[in-house]
């Protein structure tokens, strides 16, 4: 579930599903915390039942080098993100810079892992960091950027991790499929 990234793609559109619900209150922040948990489980669940427990597969040495790689230059960008924000009195630019940033790290991931689809969520990552800082540049409250960025976000991973799934599921389909049809 990890090794074929849906777990990492679940657990993450949940934190960004958390940062949009945070521009609401009361019972609609609850419901909404509970519906992103609810569709993180769901793509657990879905992983563990539709994707072969060898999904992804052990790294090899190179590959898990450059992985490694990228995804600490995201970190080191993430940490001076938050820094710089918070010393020039702008935190509400966190989440639309922070989604750039992990919109960007999908570009050489798709070449790491051999995997053109991930450019899609890149865009969309861009897309949604480029969203909240439209909104911010519009003078729109904190709140709707926070919004913004965080479900847009969350939905691009969600629904990245949902067609792995859905892809994974219907190879095994049509295996299965031929597999029937071949017989007697």
């Amino acid at each position: 579930m990890f090794k074929s990234g849906v777990g990492f793609l679940a657990l993450f559109g949940l934190g960004w599903w958390l940062l949009g619900s945070s521009a609401f209150g009361g019972l609609m922040r609850q419901v909404l915390i509970a519906v992103g948990c609810a569709v993180m489980v769901g793509l657990m669940f879905a992983a563990r039942r539709f994707l072969p427990s060898s999904a992804g597969g052990p790294f090899p040495v190179g590959r898990r080098r450059r992985f490694n790689q990228v995804n600490g230059l995201q970190w080191l960008l993430i940490i001076v993100i938050a820094v710089v924000c918070r010393h020039v009195g702008e935190p509400v630019l966190v989440p639309p810079l922070v989604a750039v940033v992990v919109g960007l790290h999908f570009l050489p991931l798709a070449a790491v892992f051999e995997q053109p689809r991930l450019r899609i969520p890149a865009a969309l990552m861009i897309a949604s960091g480029a969203a909240g800082m439209t909104v911010w540049l519009t003078n729109g409250p904190d709140e709707t950027v926070r919004l913004v960025v965080g479900l847009l976000s969350a939905l691009s991973l969600w629904g990245t991790a949902v067609w792995t799934v859905a892809g994974a599921a219907s190879a095994a389909g049509q295996g299965a499929g031929e597999e029937g049809s071949g017989g007697a």
